[in-house]
């Protein structure tokens, strides 16, 4: 129904005031999932062991052989600290654009492409932390199948850091998963009332 003078009444004025109250969930959640991988990318990246031990046995004169932990010694290592220093760069990047991006949206772009973004970090964090926790639970109790042998019974800092990041990246994964559910629930609140409001006479 119309209002007078031919205008049309306002829609969702009341989910307006809600959304204005809640309004520092999403960036609460981005700064502490921010705050996550950066931890987990800092520690992994920086987590390295040396450790001299004994390789082998001639007589009764031990052979020792210094040894260095390194995540860049493994792939999966790699690829976890990456994902989680891109995810931490799509934080901060999303409380920007969350912040001044409605100076600059064009034809409600922002609000489609942060879900879109938002999943795409969210895949790309957990097949990280999936490729890092299959590496990390092989070297901390190896494979007696494949005659693979354990490696955190000699360095015992290197896994004990590396379990520490993997907790801070899934900390993080969590909060990205519920910050993407909440972004398409917005993407889809924000469709429905712009339909309601066209099918107005």
């Amino acid at each position: 129904m119309a209002s007078e003078g031919g205008e049309k009444p306002e829609v969702g004025s009341n989910q307006v005031a809600v959304k204005k109250g809640k309004g520092w969930v999403v960036p609460l959640l981005r700064v502490v999932a921010f705050l996550a991988t950066l931890a987990a990318t800092i520690v992994m990246a920086m987590n390295k062991e040396t450790k001299t031990i004994v390789v082998a046995v001639i007589g009764s004169t031990p052979i020792n052989a210094t040894l260095t932990a390194k995540f860049q010694h493994t792939p999966a290592f790699v690829f976890f600290v990456i994902a989680n220093a891109m995810a931490s760069f799509h934080s901060l990047l999303m409380l920007v654009v969350e912040c001044f991006g409605n100076k600059f949206d064009f034809k409600g772009l922002r609000l489609l492409l942060i879900p879109i973004l938002d999943m795409m970090i969210v895949a790309l964090v957990a097949a990280g932390e999936g490729g890092a926790v299959f590496m990390g639970e092989l070297g901390r109790h190896g494979n007696s199948h494949a005659r693979w042998n354990k490696i955190c019974d000699k360095f015992e800092s290197f896994c004990d850091h590396g379990a520490g990041a993997f907790i801070a990246s899934f900390v993080g994964l969590i909060l990205l998963m519920i910050i993407n559910v909440i972004s398409v629930l917005k993407l889809r609140n924000q469709l429905k009332t712009a339909a309601n409001y066209s099918a107005l006479p």
